[in-house]
């Protein structure tokens, strides 16, 4: 199967242009598949059977994984199987039979915006890296970027003149404002951290950690989980929570639903909406608490 999932994972490379983070994904789903099925002496995707498929599915529900896990893998395995057929590797897609569990749609984690203050206001040292730390910080607050958008912008991307960064994956780009506070952060870091943190080095990366390389998604999310900590914020707070927070503050004040799925880079609409229904139901808390006779 090793072959096979290989050369699904190049073909979403190649021909969806699907972004690294998702090529990962779906190999690592895969992966778990293959070795199940070696275990029970299964090499060849025309050898597994629907009951293999079954059997896998009910392994995953018996070790207590999140249904949210099962659905993505039962996704995965679908898209491997429709791959195969068109393919010829398989007669008919057993994929079909499998049905993903009912996933309650969770709410997402915002913060307060008392809350997003005190972690933007963090970083308040002079040193090269709470410079970085800073302009990061607010940049992600004020665009609701996605981690990895942030991490991978380029110099070039950002126009502040305009106050806007241009985001792109590999087959579509968005432009998206950003105000004062992100601005001025970013001004002092460009003004000269930057160049401190890259050590002479030649990169169009906009934010470098301290060895002068492109900061990693872990990197970030320690850098995060640091000063909400050093804020005193209990949750556990991710750079999710923060573009969460971005979209719901935005809704909360009167926003636009396109415009905030524009700028998030949402393809459906729906994604979105979630951010309306928090609204609504921040109202009636606060009417259930404030109202006399609520």
């Amino acid at each position: 199967m090793e072959k096979e999932i290989t050369t699904f994972i190049t073909y979403l490379h190649n021909v969806k242009a699907t972004s690294k983070n998702t090529e990962m994904s779906y190999k690592r789903d895969l992966d778990k598949v293959r070795h199940f099925m070696a275990e029970r002496g299964i090499c060849e995707v025309s050898a597994v059977s629907s009951q293999d498929l079954g059997d896998y599915v009910k392994y995953l529900e018996d070790n207590k994984f999140a249904a949210a896990t099962v659905s993505r893998n039962i996704a995965s395995l679908k898209a491997f199987y429709h791959f195969m057929l068109q393919e010829g590797c398989v007669a008919e897609d057993l994929s079909e039979q499998l049905k993903a569990p009912k996933i309650e749609k969770k709410v997402p984690e915002i913060m307060s915006p008392e809350e997003v203050i005190r972690l933007l206001e963090q970083p308040t040292g002079d040193t090269p890296k709470e410079i970085r730390d800073k302009a990061m910080l607010e940049l992600l607050y004020a665009t609701g970027i996605r981690v990895t958008e942030l991490i991978t912008l380029r110099i070039s991307d950002v126009n502040m003149q305009l106050g806007v960064i241009l985001c792109r994956d590999r087959t579509k780009e968005r432009i998206i404002p950003f105000g004062a506070a992100a601005r001025n952060a970013l001004a002092r870091y460009l003004e000269g951290t930057r160049d401190a943190m890259l050590e002479n080095k030649t990169s169009d990366v906009l934010f470098a950690n301290c060895s002068g390389q492109p900061m990693s998604r872990q990197g970030f999310w320690k850098l995060i989980k640091y000063y909400a900590k050093k804020a005193g914020i209990k949750a556990d707070i991710t750079p999710h929570t923060l573009r969460h927070s971005f979209a719901a503050h935005l809704v909360e004040n009167g926003a636009d639903l396109r415009s905030v799925q524009e700028m998030l880079g949402h393809s459906d609409i729906s994604t979105t909406q979630i951010y309306a229904n928090m609204n609504h139901s921040h109202i009636r808390e606060v009417y259930a608490k404030a109202h006399p006779r609520g």
